[in-house]
């Protein structure tokens, strides 16, 4: 677990615990610093059940005799203290240590002196409970009296809408709801991580002026493709490169006194089948030039390489979150954010060592992930906590 120490360290951890009101009066077999590694272990080693991720958690310490007599919990008493833990210390935690990580020199993150960002949202699958059921909903609704039963997806369903930095991976924020709540309505939270010097590209599933405004409060710009025939854009102004200067007004602004005026561009594929538009707050044309911007959305699908990363190889194909109640899965949530978190950390490390300065894009998540699981489980002799001390070679 040294791997997730290193981007988690005690020290904030406690903080944390301390600022949650988690500090416990009394000494415990199983202390809630330890279990906020327990959990962070439990999506290191997805999907392994909870006496073999105390195992793993526990190896390193056991190995050089730190554990004395602590002996190994039973699965219940796990259970128990996961309970007193809860999601918010580690929900907590995420907020703390989760920012950007690109440095402005790296040249592959930004465009134009602007930190490329996405926003999107995913859908993960959770245990089969009436609890789980009843605070996240699943496909297909729930039943009516009187009426056919609808086609119900298998399980419920967490909705996790994340602002990731598109060079990096990394997931810097991220809103958890209920299947049924509009990504347009949680991603307004997530102006909160957005500053100047960002540019923020979405797909139009979040349309809406008024999130357009809470995320332009924060500073940021903007790029936003726009839903087919959703507004008239009328151009105010138009300019060389083809795009033009209009102004949108939300559903309810009927007399069109409150409107927020962008910059529109339409382009095509080398196909030619279907028009995009594109929104943007960047209205200077020179500066910005609308054939750049056109090629640069594409970088919006960083997101969702992302959200495979975290859902298919982290958390496993076919993986259902265990936790039988809402607590216990926002605390299995927010473990996969974190430890997704620190195995991109340690893959910019692992670029930035190169004699190349490797853009991370060109490194393997799988390969980084499997290598944090083998590190887990070696022996701690073969780290070194100080450089070798090289020994002269004799005559």
């Amino acid at each position: 677990m040294g791997l997730l120490a290193r981007v988690y360290s005690a020290g904030l951890v406690d903080e944390v615990l301390e600022a949650c009101g988690r500090v416990e009066r009394r000494s415990r077999l199983l202390p809630a610093r330890l279990m906020v590694y327990f959990v962070l272990g439990m999506a290191l080693f997805s999907p392994d059940p909870y006496l073999e991720v105390m195992r793993k958690t526990t190896f390193g310490l056991r190995q050089i005799g730190l554990l004395g007599s602590w002996r190994e919990p039973s699965k219940p008493s796990i259970f128990l203290a996961r309970q007193r833990l809860g999601a918010e210390p580690l929900r907590e935690l995420f907020t703390r240590a989760a920012v950007p990580l690109a440095e402005p020199a790296e040249s592959w993150a930004f465009w134009r002196g602007l930190r490329l960002m996405a926003v999107d949202g995913t859908c993960v699958d959770l245990a089969d409970s009436l609890a789980n059921d009843e605070e996240f909903g699943r496909h297909g609704g729930r039943p009516r009296a009187g009426k056919a039963p609808y086609k119900r997806a298998a399980f419920p369903q967490a909705k996790v809408v994340g602002l990731v930095e598109c060079g990096t991976h990394a997931i810097v924020d991220a809103v958890v709801s209920a299947y049924s709540v509009h990504e347009a309505l949680t991603a307004r939270d997530l102006a909160r991580s957005m500053s100047p010097g960002m540019l923020v590209l979405g797909d139009r599933g979040l349309p809406g002026v008024d999130l357009r405004r809470v995320w332009s409060a924060s500073g940021a710009d903007l790029l936003l493709r726009l839903a087919s025939k959703r507004y008239g854009l009328e151009p105010d102004h138009l300019l060389p490169d083809g795009s033009w200067i209009t102004t949108i007004y939300g559903y309810e602004d009927r007399r069109r006194e409150h409107g927020v005026q962008v910059r529109a561009l339409r382009y095509q594929l080398d196909d030619g089948q279907e028009t995009y538009t594109l929104l943007t707050t960047l209205l200077d044309h020179e500066q910005y030039p609308g054939p750049e911007l056109a090629a640069l959305y594409t970088e919006r699908w960083e997101i969702e390489t992302t959200f495979k990363e975290l859902k298919t190889q982290q958390i496993g194909t076919g993986t259902v979150l265990t936790s039988k109640t809402p607590d216990g899965i926002l605390q299995q949530i927010w473990g996969h954010l974190l430890v997704h978190y620190a195995l991109r950390v340690h893959m910019l490390e692992a670029a930035r060592a190169n004699a190349d300065a490797l853009d991370p894009d060109r490194l393997s998540f799988t390969t980084c992930l499997r290598a944090a699981r083998r590190i887990a489980l070696m022996p701690p002799a073969v780290f070194s906590p100080s450089e070798p001390q090289l020994t002269p070679p004799g005559p």
